[in-house]
């Protein structure tokens, strides 16, 4: 079979590929198989609150434009936010945001959100939470998926619920309480 492969050419393999996908799922989008077995996981789950200050304004902005104009399609922000125990910005810093979100929407003001909230605070200290999702801002409460994570958060996942605390129009600052429920081996 080796010898047979690597003396195939390119589009005579793809076809054997696709030919092989094709027998396998028979063309079909899913399929469910007639048979699961349960795996044994003590899985731990943590609630976690905390405020994403959002500061686009100023001498220190935690969020800068690095693509596109402010609230534009296509607009994207590279951030490095504060994560806060309480709303006001001088309370407990818990952790950092770190990523970037980009305006996806021509329509609704949605954002591509791709951000590690990185932790600084008690047994959590040096772990990591990655959330890959959709934030449609303008909805009162927004759900997106935890995907992964690190340190104690290793095989996380799970969602967060994002609820904008404050906005300020003028400035473009905000915060933002999270509500993240995170499940993890």
């Amino acid at each position: 079979m080796a010898f047979f492969l690597a003396s195939t050419d390119h589009f005579t393999m793809f076809f054997i590929l696709i030919s092989t996908f094709l027998a396998i799922t028979d063309g079909k989008f899913s399929e469910q198989y007639p048979e699961t077995k349960a795996t044994k996981h003590d899985d731990k789950i943590y609630h976690l609150h905390f405020y994403f200050h959002d500061i686009v304004s100023g001498k220190n902005p935690t969020a800068i434009l690095v693509a596109g104009h402010r609230n534009s399609f296509g607009s994207t922000a590279m951030i490095d936010d504060p994560l806060t125990e309480g709303p006001d910005p001088s309370s407990k810093l818990v952790g950092r945001a770190q990523g970037m979100y980009a305006m996806t929407s021509q329509h609704d003001g949605s954002l591509l959100m791709v951000l590690n909230f990185a932790f600084n605070e008690g047994k959590f200290n040096g772990s990591s939470v990655s959330v890959l999702g959709r934030n449609p801002v303008l909805d009162a409460v927004r759900e997106m998926p935890v995907v992964g994570g690190s340190g104690i958060f290793r095989f996380a996942h799970g969602y967060a619920l994002a609820k904008t605390y404050q906005y300020n129009i003028t400035s473009g600052d905000a915060v933002v309480e999270y509500n993240v429920f995170v499940m993890h081996h």
